[in-house]
């Protein structure tokens, strides 16, 4: 059984984070995604990270959340546009502790404040059953294709709870 109880600390994304961020992305793929994808399917999706120059500007301008568990990165969002929750990655020996649930509170939070009524992820085959946990509704099957090889993933969407309304006191 999956042991819980982890209560990471949350801070915004610094450009310094990047070269740990593009290895907890890689080791997130390689091994938390391995039921679902193949060898290569993975490789090329973690490639991704492979231009670290171009990873950190994604992260960048997005709205990206790291979390930290005993002053280690463990983990990181990234809202972008307030609409898309376009990455959100754990660091494999945290993974099933809260981690990736602290993150996608966080980034729900912060884009209900900023107005988004709906939030949208593109969910890959292994995160699909942590959506709809959460509530996330599967809209679309898709595929894609990252570095000569396809992949399958679920646009899902969630309705977010409006910010609460804030009148005279």
């Amino acid at each position: 059984m999956a042991q819980h109880g982890v209560s990471p600390g949350l801070r915004p994304f610094l450009p310094g984070d990047a070269p740990t961020l593009a290895a907890l992305f890689r080791a997130s793929v390689e091994e938390l995604a391995a039921e679902d994808y193949s060898d290569d399917q993975r490789e090329a999706w973690a490639s991704a990270a492979d231009d670290e120059e171009v990873f950190a500007a994604k992260l960048a301008n997005a709205l990206t959340i790291v979390a930290l568990v005993g002053g280690e990165i463990a983990g990181f969002a990234s809202l972008k546009d307030n609409t898309l929750l376009d990455m959100l990655y754990v660091r494999p020996d945290l993974a099933r502790r809260g981690v990736g649930s602290s993150l996608a509170d966080a980034a729900e939070k912060l884009a209900g404040a900023r107005g988004t009524k709906k939030l949208t992820v593109e969910a890959s085959d292994a995160a699909r059953d942590f959506f709809a946990a959460r509530g996330y509704v599967a809209q679309s099957r898709n595929t894609v294709t990252i570095g000569g090889e396809w992949l399958g993933n679920t646009t899902m969407t969630k309705d977010l709870a409006a910010p609460p309304a804030s009148g005279p006191h």
